[in-house]
């Protein structure tokens, strides 16, 4: 993902992260403890702003941590945010954290994924769904969108795929608008183009009945065949809490949690995991 500095100034930045949050000037105003007045001069350039209210007004208006320290080079300040590779010395610690709460999460499957769907860390409950997958898409760098959507991928094995391609590309269509990345929709535009496998219809269900009916699910689950069982999960996503480097902010880990008895009961049941 590439940061763009625009060379018109942090004025009109900062006015088209406001009109994309649809708030005006005077609410804006009032949430960064500041005057109408003074939003417009600094959106028209009449005012530059200080580094801390350019922080404020981003915070406000839930910038993205990489665009904010776009917003700090278009105001002439320095980028506030590292932008560490994941694999440096002063990421050990969460690269370790993260370690073991995927060991911890198995025989459940979990993820790790940047601000572009690629993996960058997963348990050998992950692996147990890759079963199938054609190798090209098995090829580093994994894209977890292109994974699961993709028709030589998880899609022909999930047995509820309008319903949860249709969840996904919402998720995608939120991020996009909170996040403006070209290489995310680029990505959406890819991943929504996909052909459906043949008996999944895009308006309605897919596969044979499932327990749903005799189930209550408290969520919308993924469906998704293994070795001949329907395995249901509910996902969940965690993301780390007011991140001082972009990479950290961008991170996202994914657990799935069994949503029926029998899902917990065939992977308690499965061989432990060696190594």
């Amino acid at each position: 993902m590439t940061t763009v500095v625009s060379d018109t100034g942090v004025g009109p930045l900062l006015r088209g992260w406001r009109e994309q949050r649809r708030l005006s000037q005077l609410e804006l105003a009032l949430r960064a403890d500041s005057s109408a007045r003074h939003i417009s001069f600094v959106e028209t350039g009449r005012s530059r702003p200080s580094e801390e209210m350019v922080l404020k007004l981003a915070e406000h208006l839930e910038v993205p941590v990489r665009e904010r320290n776009a917003l700090l080079l278009a105001a002439g300040y320095a980028p506030r945010y590292a932008e560490s590779p994941l694999d440096a010395p002063r990421l050990e610690t969460l690269r370790e954290g993260i370690e073991r709460l995927l060991q911890g999460y198995e025989p459940y499957p979990a993820l790790v994924v940047d601000g572009s769907y690629t993996v960058v860390a997963a348990n050998r409950g992950i692996g147990l769904l890759l079963d199938g997958v054609a190798e090209h898409l098995l090829t580093s760098p994994l894209n977890a969108m292109r994974l699961t959507l993709h028709p030589e991928g998880l899609a022909p094995r999930i047995r509820n795929l309008p319903e949860w391609r249709g969840h996904l590309l919402h998720q995608m269509e939120r991020q996009i608008g909170l996040a403006r990345s070209e290489s995310l929709r680029a990505l959406y535009e890819e991943v929504s183009a996909y052909p459906l496998p043949p008996g999944a219809d895009a308006d309605g269900a897919s596969g044979a009945p499932g327990p749903e009916d005799v189930y209550p699910y408290f969520a919308l689950p993924l469906r998704i065949e293994h070795d001949g069982q329907v395995l249901s999960f509910v996902s969940s996503i965690s993301t780390f809490n007011t991140p001082l480097d972009v990479t950290v902010a961008e991170l996202a880990i994914e657990t799935f949690l069994p949503a029926d008895p029998a899902t917990v009961a065939y992977l308690q049941a499965l061989p432990p995991f060696s190594g």
